[in-house]
């Protein structure tokens, strides 16, 4: 309308000062257009960088009057506050993600098609020992075993993994899956050390086994002895009469069978007792037990054998404080079936030697080790030595290792075993 009006004062009228009035109207009116527009392009470009950057502190206000630019700023401040509740809310899933992966009680490692590491949580630190991961060439000096199965893990596959660590033996079953994060493959690896879930089951297989196999013995046994005795019985109250019937040198004969027969009856009995004990262990009556009474109770009771071997003994406590809580009577048990089996091992050596000491490990447990020179173990026999039944003596039941195995499994602990053949065989008991 100004611009109209302009027009027409200039061509139909000769009102110079109006035409200049109107003139700078129209010009002011132009500038503040193109400002207006500059202002809203600047307050748009604004609000798309603050999207573009994740800026959510900004505020909008146009500083015009109107209903329409009310309305404008009411979103643009709307959709600020949305952003803003947004990130506040991934932020804390973000957070809560975070510190559940870092107190999750199993290992995870996740790392990119380079082997690079892009996340190593707590529990894995702990596993493996280590501090920090870069790469996860660095498990090689764990174990290369376990960080050539991580390299070559597929996606869904499962796994189990042996590995020792700090005279330890982990059976780490481990699970792999591929995650893509921006266009880049990440494979996240949960591991978890099933030592003591596996143990426990064997044993419970073993103890099942053994308590099936005794009650079925015993009830077949039982009655041959029974029935072995009255038939002896029966020939003796009438000797007369079966010495006419069979002569006297088949009645002796009949006889020294069914003592036989009565021997190796009670024999097996007793056998089956013993073997009952696997799976009569008492539950343990917890004390607070210092370990230097402990040893000193073990070494009288062993010193007799010791010296009549003439085997070099020494022991060791570090610190001299140390203490368990344990029961006293089943750890003297262990210890001593211990040190009876390093006395036995030490038979014919030149230069017999046991060493008994107890230190803490490098995590802090409580550690009783015992360590004899002799022939050692060979490595088919180390993972079988704890099994019922098994024995690498000969004449040995297998139930003295494999019972010191589930007293320990009772104390939440575990008794291993590591061998050099014709250097040294050490057992550890750790708590």
């Amino acid at each position: 309308m100004t611009l109209l009006l302009f027009f027409f004062l200039l061509f139909t009228t000769s009102l110079y000062a109006s035409i200049v009035v109107v003139a700078g109207a129209v010009l002011y009116q132009v500038l503040s257009l193109i400002f207006f527009i500059e202002r809203n392009n600047r307050l748009l470009t604004r609000f798309l960088e603050s999207i573009e950057y994740s800026d959510f502190s900004q505020t909008y206000t146009s500083g015009l009057k109107g209903t329409s630019f009310d309305e404008l700023n009411r979103i643009f401040s709307s959709v600020m506050s949305r952003f803003r509740q947004i990130r506040l809310e991934k932020e804390e899933n973000a957070r809560y993600l975070e510190t559940v992966v870092r107190h999750v009680g199993v290992g995870l490692i996740a790392f990119d098609e380079n082997g690079e590491v892009v996340l190593f949580n707590t529990a894995a630190k702990r596993l493996f020992d280590i501090p920090n991961l870069r790469n996860i060439s660095g498990l090689g000096t764990v174990s290369e075993n376990l960080e050539k199965r991580l390299q070559f893990l597929k996606p869904g596959q499962r796994d189990l993994v042996k590995v020792y660590r700090h005279e330890e033996l982990m059976q780490l079953a481990i699970y792999a899956t591929e995650l893509r994060i921006r266009q880049k493959k990440i494979t996240l690896v949960s591991l978890q050390n099933i030592s003591s879930e596996l143990s426990e089951k064997e044993m419970e297989a073993w103890q099942n086994l053994i308590r099936v196999l005794t009650h079925e013995i015993k009830n077949s046994i039982t009655p041959i002895g029974s029935l072995a005795s009255t038939i002896e019985g029966l020939l003796e109250e009438s000797g007369q009469k079966q010495t006419g019937a069979y002569g006297a040198d088949h009645s002796h004969d009949i006889k020294d069978a069914l003592q036989t027969i009565q021997k190796r009856s009670k024999g097996l009995l007793r056998f089956v007792e013993a073997y009952r004990n696997l799976t009569h262990i008492p539950t343990p009556d917890y004390k607070v037990l210092p370990v230097v009474e402990l040893l000193k109770r073990v070494e009288h009771l062993t010193a007799p054998q010791i010296a009549k071997k003439k085997i070099a003994y020494r022991s060791s406590i570090d610190p001299e404080s140390l203490e368990l809580t344990a029961d006293p009577e089943l750890i003297e048990q262990v210890l001593i079936n211990l040190l009876l089996n390093a006395i036995q091992a030490l038979e014919g050596r030149v230069d017999p030697e046991i060493v008994l000491e107890a230190i803490l490990d490098e995590r802090g447990r409580s550690v009783i080790r015992v360590t004899d020179n002799g022939p050692g173990i060979v490595d088919e026999a180390l993972e079988q030595i704890f099994i019922p039944f098994f024995s690498t003596k000969k004449g040995g039941s297998g139930i003295g290792l494999s019972l010191s195995r589930q007293i320990m499994r009772l104390h939440r602990g575990d008794v291993t075993v590591q061998s050099e053949p014709q250097v040294k065989t050490t057992f550890t008991m750790r708590f």
